[in-house]
Parts: C-alpha cells; structure tokens; sequence
C-alpha cells in the first residue's frame, strides 16, 4: 500500500479489487482471435483467424454523454456500459465491418469497485451481443479533476470487412429502398437537451411515471442503446446492401444522408414507422416542433439499411428472423436533403 499516493486520493487497493471483480465479466467476451489475457500491456488479436483475402480494419471511438449524468443521478451503473460498446460497433458496422475487439476507459473521481464492475458488466454485456472481445481497458482515478461519485467512460473498438465487401455511398443508386430498423429508446444521443427538458425546465421526478410509458421516466431513458451487429450480419451474409447509416446525434437529418452520395437525397414516409412515446413524451415537455425533434434524435429508427428493390422482400425476411420488426420507411430520390412524406 502506498500510503502517500492514497493520501493523495488515489487507492491502489481499490484499483486492485475493481480488476478482480471484472475479469469474471471478462471472460464471457472472449471470441477466436484474442491473444493471451487481460493484464499485458496491450490487447493483441490474430487477424489470420479471419480468412479473409484482404481485410480491411475500421476502427471507431465514442463515448455515452451527459447520460450518465442520468446513471449517476439514479445510482444505476450497470446499463452504461452498453451504450458505449453500442456507440462504437455500431459506427464500424455501418461500413459493412464486425466488431472484433473493444477497449475502454473510464475515468473516475474515487474508485468504487462494485461501481466499476457495473459499469464493466455492462461494457461486457454489449460486447456479447456485438460479438467482439474486450481485450483491454484503464480505469483512471483522477482526484481533484471528478468529484469522489462522478466518472466518465469512452470506448474504441475494431472492426474488419473485406475490401470487395465494405459499404461506401458510391454503391448507393436512385430509386434504392431505404429500410428502418427501430431503435430502443433514446439511446445515447441528444441528453444534454433530454436533461434540460426533463429535470430544469420541468423538473419531472426521475421517478415519475407518464401513461405512455411503461416504467418510470428515468429507467426509460437509461435504456441501453441498440445493438445492431448481430442482426444486420445475417442481412450482409445474403444481400448487397448499399448503405448503412447508424442514427446517432443530429438525428434523420445530419445521420441518414452519410450514406449517400453527392447530389443524392431521401424521401421518407412518416407514417411507415413507430415514433416511440418517449418522444412523444418529450416533444410536450419541450414544446419543441416536429421538425426540430428529427433533426435531434433518432424518432424509434436507430440504423437504416438501403438496399436495392428487388432485395426488400429478402432483407425484411432476415431481419424479421432475428425478431426485428423492420419495415420500409422511404427510398432515395436525386437532390439533397431528407425531405419527409
């Protein structure tokens, strides 16, 4: 023990405990391809594994924003961590790579070892849906720059595709079907706006219930972002998909033209999809017009695909095999812009 550094505000103890507690969660993520354990210096994976004739590595790095500002208000650590790992995989996804392996920091005020096994579980539990392996990570504890209970986390992951294979907009025609696959919520967008909505300018109780939602506001909002990799591998394993956009920050407007090329728009039907009630529940909250709601968050559609007409019905039936009630929200059309039905 190193009594002038826990002075300082640092417990190598308690970082020692948060490792222990973690590697059980750890484990559960391990895919072909990973190299050795947790504990060397850094994470190695074995791209032989893959097969492929001419990988292509995508990386991608994000964090979860001011939700957890939310997590930290409501005690509840143990979602969060998917969010992060969904932020990232996601992002690669949409250029036709699966996530091989995950990294992430977390930077706290104090080290709780329960919270930061909450937070790992959760980080784990994502991996294991994204089908990567986390090969990695630093938990930092920073006196005088958090407060003893705050923290922030960040992830980065790798994905892999082969060169012949990955999604760019130049595959992307007019006349192509753009297809929507719902959110779960909020997911990890927009919070800052979210959180002046709900707690300063109509300071709701996190715990309060609306009757459009099934639970309380608060656990509502801390639903884990959406996982897409498993889902859209079986679509790639048959189909030629032409586009992929993740709806992240910047909602329909900024996210879904990423996938287009120039000159290239989208014509959207506002009717062909579910909008979820949170967002109903926040539009009268804010007073905020339509307009501006999709163009902040996600509206219940998290990741489109667009695919080429003759391909829907094919897309659809994959999808509808791995429980996604996905359906056919627009198509792309010549002129710029997301311009709605």
């Amino acid at each position: 023990m190193s009594k002038a550094y826990k002075d300082a505000g640092v417990n190598l103890e308690a970082g020692y405990e948060s490792v222990e507690r973690i590697k059980k969660h750890i484990k559960r993520t391990n895919v072909p391809g990973v190299m050795g354990g947790i504990g060397s210096f850094g994470g190695c994976f074995d791209l032989s594994s893959l097969n492929m004739k001419e990988p292509v590595l995508v990386s991608g790095t994000d964090g979860v924003g001011t939700k957890l500002k939310l997590a930290m208000m409501m005690n509840k650590h143990d979602t969060i961590g998917q969010d992060v790992v969904a932020m990232c995989v996601n992002d690669v996804l949409a250029q036709g790579a699966l996530p091989l392996f995950f990294l992430d920091y977390i930077a706290v005020g104090k080290n709780h070892p329960e919270q930061i096994e909450a937070i790992v579980k959760g980080v784990c539990d994502g991996c294991v849906l994204a089908d990567c392996a986390l090969v990695g990570g630093e938990t930092a504890e920073m006196p005088d720059m958090y407060g003893e209970d705050d923290y922030d986390i960040a992830g980065f992951t790798v994905g892999a595709v082969e060169k012949s294979k990955m999604i760019s907009p130049e595959k992307v025609n007019v006349g192509d079907i753009v297809i929507g696959i719902p959110s779960s919520g909020v997911h990890s967008n927009g919070f800052s706006l979210v959180r002046k909505i709900v707690l300063k300018d109509n300071a709701v109780d996190l715990s309060a219930k609306f009757d459009e939602l099934d639970q309380p506001i608060g656990e509502t909002l801390l639903t884990p972002t959406k996982i897409y990799v498993r889902q859209v591998k079986e679509v790639l394993k048959e189909v030629d998909v032409h586009g992929i956009a993740h709806i992240t920050g910047g909602g329909f407007y900024e996210n879904m033209p990423r996938c287009l090329q120039t000159g290239q728009g989208l014509s959207i039907d506002k009717n062909s999809f579910t909008v979820l009630p949170i967002f109903h529940v926040l539009q009268r909250l804010s007073g905020m017009d339509e307009n501006e709601m999709y163009n902040v968050f996600n509206m219940g559609i998290g990741m489109i695909l667009v695919v080429d007409p003759k391909d829907v019905d094919k897309t659809l039936s994959i999808l509808a095999a791995q429980n996604e009630h996905a359906t056919v929200i627009g198509q792309v059309i010549e002129g710029e812009g997301v311009h709605f039905q």
